[in-house]
C-alpha cells in the first residue's frame, strides 16, 4: 500500500520556524516529484513548494519564496519542507503528495496523488 506519512508540524510564534517531513511506505520516492500543499480552514488547497525526482528542480509559491526550503534525502526515503520566518498565514495542515515534475510547475492539486494524512501548523503569538 502506498503511503505517505507528514510530521514535524506543531504551534510556534511568529517568525519562528518548523521543518516538516514527508516519509514514504511502500514505495520509494527516487522516481518522483514530490509537493507540500496546504490548506487554511475555509481555503482551498494550495500547492506550497516541489522538488524534482533528483532533487536538481525546486518550486516554490510566491507566498513562501525566501522563507520555505525543499530537500529530499532519497537514502532515507524522505523530503523535508524547512519553514522559516513564519508568518500567521503560514497556519495550516501541510500535507505531501506525488507527482511529476512538470506537475511541479503548476503546483496544481489536481495532477498529485497518494496523499498523507496532513500535519497541522499553527502560527499564533
Amino acid at each position: 500500500q502506498l503511503q505517505l506519512v507528514e510530521s514535524g508540524g506543531g504551534l510556534v510564534q511568529p517568525g519562528g520556524s518548523l521543518r516538516l517531513s514527508c516519509a514514504a511506505s511502500g514505495f520509494t520516492l527516487d522516481s518522483s516529484a514530490i509537493g507540500w500543499f496546504r490548506q487554511a480552514p475555509g481555503k482551498e488547497r494550495e500547492g506550497v513548494s516541489c522538488i524534482s525526482s533528483g532533487g536538481v528542480g525546486t518550486r516554490y509559491a510566491d507566498a513562501v519564496k525566501g522563507r520555505f526550503t525543499i530537500s529530499r534525502e532519497n537514502a532515507k526515503n524522505t523530503v523535508s519542507l524547512q519553514m522559516n520566518n513564519l508568518k500567521p498565514e503560514d497556519t495550516a495542515v501541510y500535507y505531501c503528495a506525488v507527482g511529476r515534475w512538470r506537475d511541479c510547475l503548476s503546483l496544481s492539486t489536481a495532477y498529485f496523488n497518494s496523499w498523507g494524512q496532513g500535519t497541522q501548523v499553527t502560527v499564533s503569538s
